[in-house]
């Protein structure tokens, strides 16, 4: 098994790792919006979050060895759901091609107030 960190400032505190390999697949554990500089991106605005979330979880993906091309399932956790479809215009885009089975659900709150989206995603090998 390997396991893999990003910039999260979180990951040390909560015991955590971004990226999951295993013999058979990648998990990639649930992702926020935060930048390179432990910023929130795109603050009140669900797509940008969604993109960022994804690219994230992209890197992630290719820092263990995986193939984005091999993304098979998604989750996208919205704090409101009636805004699902700023987080799908997001996933479309970067999905489009792939169609992995997908999930959207509302949750009551993040850690940070201004997510207003987290991500998974779980990749075949």
């Amino acid at each position: 098994m390997k396991r893999i960190g990003s910039n999260s400032p979180f990951e040390e505190y909560i015991g955590f790792s971004r990226a999951v390999k295993t013999k058979y697949q990648i998990a990639i554990s649930g992702t926020a919006p935060i930048g390179d500089n432990n910023k929130i991106v795109g603050i009140d605005d669900v797509y940008e979050q969604t993109k960022k979330c994804f690219e994230i979880s992209k890197k992630a993906v290719e820092d263990v060895g995986g193939n984005w091309n091999n993304v098979f399932r998604t989750r996208i956790f919205l704090t409101d759901i009636s805004r699902w479809k700023e987080a799908a215009k997001a996933h479309g885009e970067i999905f489009h091609s792939i169609r992995p089975v997908c999930t959207f659900m509302e949750v009551s709150r993040f850690i940070d107030p201004d997510w207003l989206v987290e991500t998974e995603v779980d990749c075949g090998l």
